[in-house]
């Protein structure tokens, strides 16, 4: 056998990184097969924040002071940028029941079984929750154009910021979804997962400005919503929108926005995927 025929015969090695991606990938692709042939999670993953909207735009909308006014339309476009944010960290419950279920029902150690990267299950499943959150952040911002959501109603904003503004509700989730991760990680059941994914997030989001103006909030629990990671991004997309209610804060991450925001998601991301492979490869191990 000549030196050509081996090099052509040997299996053909792959960087850790080009192989982490193409599985991670892969199980990307498996998770999103599944969507397709479950529809109703994605259909109860809109209907929910649906209900938000409406709820909160004719519920609230007249008894809330923005900017010292209790003008419902101002609310309104002051709103959505809270709705949307809460709607794609909502959706880490989903991720870490989703993991959790899979851990049940011993499909890890199937995975375990094949010569694949130990992080491409896990990030392959963020990504597929990553696809399912865009898509319902795409129906909900259509609802939101129904009852009267206008970008721009406060500040001029063009196409460009408003898909910035987007981007990144779609980074935080991500975030948040690793998060979600590292829960259904360390549970022993998909009913467990739900629960404490969900537990934490009430309080992140309502001691925020997602809904109220933090400049109402005692000192301290206004200092404290300034400094949340879900209120950088709020306000963030409200100055990238053009929507009332920015905080006058002068704490950094309401000064500094999108930056902050930024920063806070990608923190998160470097932090709890490392959590999360490190327990899934333990949990495996």
């Amino acid at each position: 056998m000549t030196a050509t025929t081996d090099t052509l015969t040997k299996p053909r090695v792959r960087g850790a990184l080009a192989r982490s991606i193409g599985d991670s990938l892969v199980v990307t692709q498996r998770n999103l097969i599944r969507m397709t042939r479950i529809p109703e999670m994605l259909l109860f993953g809109v209907i929910q924040p649906v209900m938000f909207v409406i709820l909160f735009t004719y519920v609230f909308g007249g008894s809330m002071k923005i900017g010292g006014t209790t003008d419902p339309s101002v609310y309104k476009n002051f709103l959505m940028a809270g709705i949307f944010a809460q709607t794609v960290t909502f959706a880490t419950a989903g991720a870490g029941a989703g993991i959790a279920d899979d851990m049940h029902k011993g499909l890890i150690d199937r995975f375990r079984s094949l010569p694949m990267a130990r992080g491409a299950v896990l990030t392959g499943r963020t990504l597929a929750d990553l696809v399912q959150t865009a898509i319902t952040l795409l129906v909900l911002a259509a609802v939101a154009l129904i009852v009267g959501w206008r970008p721009g109603s406060e500040a001029p904003t063009n196409l460009a910021k408003i898909l910035a503004g987007f981007g990144l509700l779609l980074l935080l989730g991500y975030a948040f979804t690793w998060i979600g991760a590292l829960i259904g990680l360390s549970v022993r059941t998909p009913e467990a997962a739900t629960s404490g994914g969900i537990i934490w997030l009430f309080p992140v989001t309502f001691v925020s400005n997602a809904f109220v103006d933090t400049s109402q909030m005692t000192p301290w629990l206004q200092h404290v919503a300034d400094w949340n990671p879900f209120s950088a991004t709020v306000q963030a997309c409200r100055m990238l929108f053009g929507d009332p209610g920015l905080s006058p804060s002068d704490a950094w991450p309401m000064q500094h926005p999108v930056w902050a925001s930024l920063l806070w998601s990608l923190l998160i991301v470097v932090v709890f995927r490392t959590l999360a492979v490190r327990k899934y490869r333990s949990a495996a191990g």
